[in-house]
């Protein structure tokens, strides 16, 4: 009965196996036992993961120990024979520069940082979003960068102004052609509106508002922006009325009196097949 004891996995748990530093075991919820590896440096305490053997955890912990001190260990150098995650190849290659350590992957740079989702694969920011990626791992589908945020999946594009469905070149610009550069000296909003696009008509831009309701309806088009995104909002009104219950949002028009406002939204002519949707 005593030598089961000992035997136990629970018995095993937090203790580092023999010879094997930086390695301490470890039990999953469904009893199973498993290694994980971790460091210590400059008095911060650094996991660098779990791994199904204690020499897979020693390997990850000898590698970790060998970016903090050498300084040729940058993120585009890693090789896809380390035993240590990319992330935290990132994370520690930026502790050891920058004496800060992050859990997300990301490389300060001068006034910048940079938010590597592989080594090829890198994001660049204004020094300003620093605290909210240090905190929001950054997840790519093809290219669209997100976050959770609130259980949500939240674009980035949104943080900076960019419309859901909005296209580049047509409602918004990367000014040195880089669509990973997010700095916001980089990004030219064309258009801040809902339903709003910008067409052309005669070589002059044109403005035309459509509205998603079981598919899109072409609201109008308007010869400027102020009009266009109006006629969005009063397209918004007409199907309230007419007893549509979706929750569309509205656009915020800035600096123009109620009275100027009222004037232009009376003015406006929306498209007939609009005025007469029914539910």
């Amino acid at each position: 009965m005593e030598d089961n004891k000992k035997q136990s996995p629970k018995k095993q748990t937090g203790k580092n196996p023999p010879s094997l530093k930086g390695v301490f075991t470890a039990l999953r919820k469904n009893g199973e036992v498993y290694f994980r590896s971790s460091l210590t440096e400059r008095g911060k305490h650094i996991s660098l993961g779990g791994f199904s053997t204690p020499e897979d955890a020693h390997a990850a912990y000898r590698e970790g120990r060998r970016v903090l001190s050498d300084a040729s260990c940058l993120p585009e150098n890693y090789p896809d024979s380390s035993p240590l995650p990319f992330e935290k190849w990132v994370s520690l290659a930026n502790f050891r520069d920058n004496g800060i350590y992050f859990g997300t992957p990301i490389y300060m740079g001068q006034k910048m940082f940079y938010y590597y989702l592989s080594p090829v694969r890198v994001l660049k920011f204004d020094l300003d979003d620093l605290f909210y990626y240090s905190s929001h791992k950054i997840m790519c589908r093809g290219n669209h960068y997100f976050v959770a945020d609130y259980g949500l999946q939240v674009s980035i594009a949104s943080r900076y102004g960019i419309k859901p469905f909005a296209r580049e070149d047509r409602d918004f610009r990367f000014i040195n052609g880089d669509p990973t550069d997010f700095r916001r000296e980089n990004l030219l909003i064309l258009n801040t509106y809902h339903g709003v696009t910008i067409e052309q008509k005669n070589g002059q831009p044109i403005y035309a508002v459509r509205i998603h309701i079981k598919g899109n309806y072409l609201v109008g088009r308007y010869s400027s922006q102020l009009e266009a995104a109006i006629a969005y909002n009063k397209a918004i009104d007409i199907l309230k009325k007419n007893g549509v219950a979706k929750g569309f949002t509205a656009n915020y028009i800035e600096g123009l009196s109620p009275s100027k406002y009222a004037e232009i939204y009376t003015g406006l002519q929306i498209s007939p097949k609009l005025t007469a949707y029914r539910p």
